[in-house]
């Protein structure tokens, strides 16, 4: 009888537990997981990322994104997957209510702080910790709220970024076809090409019907300011290179003015000027050469790879038969 009743109070316990179990994870689903505001992205106006007490403060002006106080130009792709999370925030599970920080890296030493403005109005603001172990969501934390939630997707390392990661490092953009004269000076040899249009071959076929037949379209062509054909691969190659050069970093101690006698320039001519002067390396070891270009307001370091495939004797761009000439003379 003893045994029964023991029993009795076992089975009672269980069903207890189990009822306080179900209850409790009820409760988190239904109420204990907030539910953000919307945001519209293209509303936000200035937003801050802090990271072991050090800021970066990005704001938009005339449609585009600043880094401040320098107003460096930000690189838009990168704001923009910024700003995506940012709206797009959403809290999926609780994780955690004992202010154990520290394992979410969501401790003051660890954290990166995320606020974000529309105008003077503070419309988010969160912190990220690191990513959860699915990788498939981040540890977070919202302002006002103690709890550690899982947010979707991993997006800790979007936010892990200095004022030089974000700095727009495009130095040259342009489109090849807008591009009518192309100016080289290196190896003690200038050269200018200009693109120019050939006929193409107005032979038909002899079956053709010529009536109404179109007349043959003309061909795009390059040569030099004398008349020497260029090399056509040579000249897309240069502008393949030039019209999306983004540089390794910039030189923040010194100004464009501190820079002269370049050992190579490329001028461009066409719907836009560009010009990329390119100068010799401060140390011969160095990994980059230092340079300046018409569209940057700053001097930067090119890689030596990309320098060095941009930097050909001008004469190199000229057809095999004219290179040997130019060789020769």
């Amino acid at each position: 009888m003893k045994i029964k009743k023991e029993y009795i109070i076992l089975v009672l316990i269980i069903i207890a537990l189990s009822v306080y179990l179900y209850m409790r994870k009820a409760d988190r689903t239904q109420y204990q997981i907030p539910k953000l505001p919307e945001i519209v992205k293209n509303d936000i106006s200035k937003f801050e990322i802090t990271r072991s007490g050090e800021s970066t403060i990005l704001s938009k002006k005339d449609g585009h994104w600043f880094i401040a106080p320098q107003q460096y130009p930000a690189d838009e792709t990168q704001v923009k997957s910024m700003l995506d999370t940012i709206t797009d925030l959403t809290l999926t599970a609780l994780v955690s209510e004992s202010k154990n920080y520290i394992r979410y890296e969501l401790s003051d030493e660890n954290k990166i702080n995320v606020r974000a403005w529309q105008g003077e109005a503070l419309k988010r603001n969160f912190d990220i910790g690191k990513p959860a172990a699915s990788m498939r969501h981040t540890f977070v934390k919202i302002d006002g709220d103690d709890r550690v939630y899982h947010a979707r997707n991993n997006f800790r390392s979007k936010f892990e970024k200095n004022t030089d990661d974000l700095r727009d490092k495009t130095i040259l953009s342009f489109t090849a076809t807008d591009v009518q004269e192309i100016s080289v000076t290196g190896d003690q040899l200038s050269l200018n090409f200009m693109r120019t249009q050939a006929p193409a071959d107005d032979k038909a076929p002899e079956n053709q019907e010529t009536e109404g037949a179109s007349s043959p379209a003309a061909k795009t062509i390059w040569q030099s300011s004398d008349g020497k054909p260029a090399d056509p691969d040579a000249i897309n190659q240069l502008l393949a290179v030039l019209s999306k050069l983004r540089c390794d970093n910039f030189i923040d101690d010194k100004k464009k003015e501190d820079f002269t006698a370049p050992i190579y320039a490329v001028g461009l001519r066409g719907t836009r000027e560009h010009d990329l002067l390119i100068y010799a390396k401060l140390n011969e070891d160095d990994g980059f050469y230092p340079a300046t270009s018409s569209a940057s307001d700053y001097p930067f370091n090119l890689s030596a790879a990309v320098a060095e495939r941009i930097m050909k004797n001008p004469a190199e761009m000229l057809r095999k038969e004219e290179k040997e000439q130019q060789k020769s003379s």
